[in-house]
């Protein structure tokens, strides 16, 4: 380690170094991995969680809007296209209820990397539909792969449940 080095006469160097080393040590403590996949969570979750809210108006009713976007507006820019969302409706129904449920169960760290993978299916055809927003449609599929590959970590039902599984056997 670099704390294990001795401060050599007249150079600053080693304490330094030393400085660092201690700087290194506090983010370590603070960054946890569990802090850092809860924030990878809500922060998926968010931008969801607020795009889905706008397509509902009551319980399992989508709002005119919605319904509209996807007939008129939205079109998937595909070799040979851009075309027309097949079934609209259908299609609007879907994505937002994807919208809300996927990012309850991040939230909650349920079925966490089941609800990565639905985001980043969502986040693909976004990025089909909308295509100059690749930038952010990029930031959320790196954070979507990473709940996909390192799970939900500690602060999750997911850990809980298989804990309460583990100590049932």
């Amino acid at each position: 380690m670099i704390t294990d080095q001795r401060m050599a006469p007249g150079g600053g160097l080693p304490s330094l170094w030393l400085l660092v080393d201690k700087v290194n040590q506090l983010v370590q403590t603070i960054a946890t991995p569990s802090l850092v996949q809860l924030v990878l969570r809500l922060a998926l979750a968010v931008p969801f969680w607020r795009s889905g809210m706008l397509k509902w108006g009551g319980f399992l009713r989508l709002n005119d809007t919605a319904v509209t976007l996807f007939s008129d507006e939205f079109m998937l820019h595909l070799p040979g296209g851009p075309y027309h969302f097949p079934a609209p409706t259908l299609m609007a129904f879907l994505s937002g209820s994807g919208e809300i449920m996927f990012p309850i169960l991040l939230v909650l760290g349920l079925g966490t990397r089941f609800a990565g993978l639905g985001l980043l299916f969502m986040t693909v055809i976004v990025d089909l539909t909308v295509l100059d927003g690749w930038p952010i449609h990029l930031t959320w599929a790196a954070m979507a792969l990473g709940i996909m590959a390192y799970g939900s970590g500690n602060i999750s039902l997911d850990h809980l449940l298989c804990r309460a599984r583990s100590h049932a056997r």
